[in-house]
């Protein structure tokens, strides 16, 4: 099989080809949404850019923002799990939706604010690949506000086999590709969305304007963690230099630390 060397998962891939294309990008919404497409009147992109100072920033998401008849809508591809993203997609709907008031405004114009994740990883126990969550008391499970919408989407759940006649899966497969032949089985469907979707995305991926941007991206990446690698390298070091001042044996600070023998006895002779 030849693997991607981006998917529609790679965060700046997925943002440049649903901003040059909003017209993929609002099927997708309403798909994702379970709404027609052709019901919404008002759509808008609302952070298209993607600046190059802000690729290098280590906490720069690259989701989209948009207003979807009124409704604001957030985007969001998750690839790692990093174990806290239930309390980080509350955190954005809650910056997103205390923001959407201007000063001196009435609560009650608080728009209904919605992020959608498609994730990459399994983030609960359930067997369904879609979890919709809102606020509702415990015991009667009424509503207590339409404005909170958290949808989450797991990837790795899906089924096997790619139906035609499901527009979920069929964009959800997309996502799920990683393969130039898991592409093939989507186009061989000749769904025309579907096709316009892989259409557009190996355009992008070829572009210049890609490249640079991805670019730029993996290099903050790349020294993001090479400073990662060495605060834990500062750490260890400081870990044994404070293991041989109280006496510990050589043995108890390779178990400690996971260093070898002749790395701990060199910080001993250098302390």
């Amino acid at each position: 099989m030849t693997k991607l060397k981006y998917t529609f998962k790679t965060d700046t891939l997925f943002k440049l080809i649903f901003t040059k294309h909003p017209d993929l990008l609002r099927k997708l919404v309403a798909v994702l949404l379970g709404i027609p497409h052709e019901s919404i009147d008002e759509f808008e992109i609302r952070n298209p850019e993607m600046p190059p100072e802000v690729l290098g920033d280590k906490f720069c998401r690259l989701d989209i923002n948009m207003t979807v008849d009124g409704q604001r809508v957030d985007l969001e591809v998750q690839v790692e799990d990093e174990k806290d993203y239930p309390d980080r997609s509350l955190y954005y709907w809650a910056r997103d939706y205390s923001t959407a008031l201007s000063e001196g405004k009435d609560y009650l114009l608080l728009p209904r604010t919605v992020i959608i994740s498609i994730m990459n990883f399994n983030l609960f126990t359930c067997t369904e690949y879609h979890s919709e969550y809102q606020a509702l008391e415990v015991t009667r499970h009424t509503p207590l506000t339409d404005k909170l919408s958290l949808h989450y989407f797991e990837l790795p759940k899906l089924p096997a086999t790619v139906r035609k006649d499901s527009d979920l899966l069929l964009w959800l497969s997309l996502f799920n590709a990683n393969t130039e032949e898991d592409l093939r089985r989507i186009e061989a469907l000749e769904v025309p969305d579907m096709s316009q979707a892989i259409s557009a995305y190996r355009h992008v991926s070829a572009t210049d304007e890609f490249k640079e941007i991805e670019r730029l991206r993996s290099r903050a990446r790349h020294n993001e963690a090479a400073a990662l690698r060495n605060a834990r390298t500062q750490r260890d070091i400081e870990i044994v230099k404070n293991a041989i001042n109280m006496g510990m044996p050589t043995d108890d600070i390779m178990k400690l630390t996971g260093l070898t023998r002749a790395e701990v006895e060199e910080l001993r002779d250098t302390d």
